[in-house]
C-alpha cells in the first residue's frame, strides 16, 4: 500500500511539473533570421499544443501559422510559433500577433551583423509531435551575454502555489492528528483487546481440554 501511495504521489508531481514547465513563461536570447506564415494540419493528438483563440480552432483541420525561426546564443536553431491566445489558457491575453510579428520582421538581421534578442514564450519544440513553442514578447539586448532578466513571473507564481501546498499540508496534519489519528488508535486498541480476548478464550479451552486428558 505504501509502494501505491508514493508512486501515485511521484506521478503527481511529474505531471504538475512538465504543466508548470510547458505553462510558465521561458526566455530565450536568440537572433531572429527569417518570419514567415506556414499552413499546418491540426492532428487531434496535437490539437492541444496549439492555440485556441476561438471556436473555429476546435473544428478546423489546417490553418494558416506564422513562424519566427531564430538561432540561439549557442548556435542551435529554434522556431517559434506566433498565435494569440485570447482569454484560452494559458492566460497570457496575447492579441497583438501582427504587431509581434512586425516587430520580428523589423529585427531579422544576419551571422555577419547579428542583432540579439530576448524572445519570452511557453510551450514546448518537438520535431517528432511537430510542436512549437509560442513567442509572447520580443525586446532587444546588447548581445548573447546579456543578462535575460529576473523571472518575477515565475518567482510568484510557484511562491504562491508552494505556499498553497504548505497551507493544506498544515491543515491536513491537523485535522489527522485531531480526527484520524485517534479513531485509528481506537481501532487499534480494538483490535488488541479483541486479540487478548481470543488469546483468554483458547487458553481456557484448552485448560478444560486439558482437564479432559488427566480423566
Amino acid at each position: 500500500m505504501r509502494y501505491i501511495g508514493w508512486t501515485f504521489l511521484i506521478a503527481f508531481w511529474v505531471v504538475a511539473g512538465a504543466f508548470l514547465h510547458y505553462t510558465l513563461p521561458q526566455r530565450d536570447i536568440v537572433r531572429i533570421v527569417r518570419v514567415f506564415e506556414e499552413r499546418q494540419d491540426l492532428n487531434d493528438w496535437t490539437r492541444i499544443f496549439w492555440s485556441r483563440p476561438d471556436e473555429q480552432s476546435d473544428t478546423l483541420i489546417n490553418r494558416d501559422v506564422q513562424f519566427l525561426q531564430t538561432v540561439r546564443a549557442n548556435g542551435n536553431p529554434m522556431v517559434y510559433r506566433n498565435e494569440d491566445t485570447g482569454w484560452s489558457w494559458p492566460p497570457y491575453f496575447k492579441f497583438d500577433t501582427s504587431n509581434l510579428f512586425t516587430e520580428a520582421a523589423d529585427a531579422v538581421s544576419t551571422r555577419a551583423a547579428p542583432e540579439w534578442y530576448v524572445i519570452t514564450h511557453y510551450g514546448w519544440r518537438n520535431e517528432f509531435l511537430t510542436i512549437f513553442p509560442n513567442a509572447i514578447s520580443l525586446r532587444p539586448i546588447e548581445g548573447p551575454d546579456a543578462s535575460k532578466g529576473i523571472p518575477w513571473v515565475n518567482i510568484i507564481v510557484l511562491t504562491l502555489i508552494a505556499a498553497i501546498f504548505y497551507a493544506i499540508w498544515v491543515r491536513w496534519r491537523r485535522f489527522r492528528r485531531a480526527r484520524i489519528d485517534p479513531r485509528l488508535e481506537e481501532i487499534q486498541d480494538s483490535w488488541d483487546a479483541a486479540g487478548e480476548a481470543v488469546s483468554q478464550r483458547r487458553g481456557r479451552i484448552r485448560r478444560w481440554l486439558d482437564t479432559w486428558k488427566s480423566k
